[in-house]
């Protein structure tokens, strides 16, 4: 398994791409306007309090106020309100929290207006972007995330991660951990922690701790509302999130974004430092690894996948619905049921991939196909889990219920990745939209596989002329790949009273194949 980040950079974006073995599985975006990202920690005032909701809004500096639930605000709210006092008017000026008196914990269940008031200054961490018409959702419950651990602030706590399943690892990696936490704080060893020495953990313990003094030194008569603690930069916090040592390649479009990504390998994989590349050819870079192409037959309403099998994503305000359909696939399989279970577990690998594309969070309903027998339900239910266990958004998946339904929770931290994948229709008016070509060009290409599989010795398509010229220009052409491919050739007819959309096969005796 190959895994590339492919990274395209722009006066005011940058696009990353996660490749797995050429097939692209994530895209996230950083704006330079997004002040706003999961991970900053802001001082801030306490607008209100709701006792209805048992939860504050906060002013962060965004146009809606922050929500801040009772629950997100960490048993240790009075140590970090006194902490946080103490430094801003700088009676404190140590903040290691070695000689730090704690205070009594809040109760597990108790009211938000007991322990918060109305224009009370905080420190609060987002946990979800800006999403639609709602504001951050914020944390008084501070993480300071590094590469192999996760930093928390007035905490006695160690955890390591549960995907780490090894005991004698985990107890390996506690120990080590216990004997270099400063007092004051609690650590949350991470996956790619497993096999680690010491020192990288220290070096690693050394960074988070410099950067919780670089924050606390800011407080000191802070604006309010003010952001005093940025995540790293996108390349780099996504590095740190996903890099392992199935990465082959990192290729990038802009120099300076270059050096600094190799900079970074430097202190958390020397090894791989050689695997960076600047790109320099003039052909764009999305263009160069095809990720243009996957994008613009991804993120449509329809999804086409192999056989002939296809997706229909539709979105609400409450929840995302994903309906399975065999579509045209030629059933080489014994019977109904078989053939149900074959699309259904090619249907679980690319709505795990489609998850985590377009980053759909809430709560997603998938409809697949009515399998009868319950060995095979479970079958598909197993392949599903396996399929996301590479996800790194929380999530939940329920067993098919009665009706063939599967329904999965996932944790939505930042706005879903919507790409417009519909053009203006040349045949319309009125502003009326079709998709894409390269989207009509998969299924013409889908069909055309099903046909080939029939044996049909000659074969005519009849489409549209933009479609036509879409598919016979160029070198290699389209159709010249279907000949290299399929080793049959394919005449291509332009017909002028075709629609954008319409296109038609005919065999050799000039009869329209169905």
């Amino acid at each position: 398994m190959d895994k590339e980040l492919i990274i395209r950079s722009s006066h005011e974006t940058v696009d990353f791409a996660l490749l797995k073995d050429g097939k692209l599985i994530e895209l996230q975006k950083d704006e330079d306007g997004n002040k706003f990202s999961v991970g900053d920690v802001f001082i801030a005032k306490i607008r209100k309090t709701v006792p209805g909701l048992n939860a504050a809004f906060v002013n962060v500096g965004y146009e809606k106020d922050a929500f801040l639930h009772y629950h997100d605000l960490g048993p240790k709210l009075p140590s970090l309100l006194k902490f946080t006092k103490r430094v801003s008017t700088g009676k404190l000026k140590e903040y290691s929290l070695k000689n730090f008196p704690f205070e009594k914990d809040i109760e597990k269940d108790g009211k938000i207006a007991d322990v918060l008031k109305s224009n009370q200054s905080l420190l609060v961490q987002v946990v979800k972007e800006p999403i639609s018409t709602k504001g951050p959702r914020i944390s008084s419950e501070l993480s300071i995330a590094g590469r192999y651990i996760v930093l928390v602030p007035f905490s006695n706590r160690i955890s390591i991660s549960q995907k780490i399943e090894d005991r004698a690892e985990k107890d390996r990696l506690k120990r080590l951990v216990k004997s270099i936490t400063p007092q004051g704080f609690g650590i949350i060893v991470r996956t790619v922690a497993q096999g680690k020495k010491v020192a990288e953990l220290d070096k690693d313990l050394q960074n988070a701790l410099s950067r919780w003094t670089a924050m606390s030194k800011k407080l000191y008569k802070a604006h309010h509302p003010s952001k005093v603690l940025g995540e790293m930069n996108k390349a780099s916090s996504i590095l740190r999130d996903i890099f392992n040592d199935t990465f082959t390649g990192i290729t990038v479009d802009d120099e300076t974004l270059f050096y600094q990504i190799k900079d970074y390998l430097q202190e958390i994989a020397p090894k791989k430092e050689s695997i960076v590349k600047l790109y320099q050819a003039k052909i764009p870079i999305f263009e160069k690894f095809g990720i243009e192409r996957q994008i613009k037959t991804s993120f449509g309403k329809t999804v086409s996948m192999s056989k002939g099998a296809y997706l229909v994503i539709e979105h609400t305000e409450a929840l995302h619905v994903i309906d399975v359909n065999s579509g045209n696939r030629s059933n080489k399989s014994n019977n109904q049921e078989e053939t149900a279970l074959q699309v259904n577990l090619i249907a679980a690998s690319e709505i795990a991939r489609q998850l985590r594309l377009r980053d759909m969070g809430g709560i997603i309903v998938v409809d697949f196909i009515d399998m009868t027998n319950s060995a095979n339900r479970q079958t598909l239910f197993n392949h599903l889990r396996e399929e996301m266990r590479d996800d790194r958004a929380k999530h939940k998946i329920l067993p098919p219920s009665k009706f063939g339904l599967i329904q999965i929770t996932r944790q939505r931290t930042r706005p879903e990745m919507n790409i417009k994948t519909r053009e203006e229709n040349p045949n319309g008016t009125n502003g009326s939209e079709v998709e894409a070509p390269i989207g009509i060009v998969n299924k013409i290409t889908q069909d055309l596989e099903r046909l080939l599989q029939k044996d049909y010795k000659k074969l005519t398509l009849n489409t549209h002329p933009f479609i036509a010229a879409f598919l016979t220009k160029g070198f290699p052409s389209i159709r010249s790949k279907w000949f290299f491919e399929h080793k049959k050739w394919v005449k291509v007819l332009p017909r002028d009273a075709y629609t954008y959309l319409e296109y038609h096969f005919y065999d050799k005796s000039g009869k329209k194949i169905k």
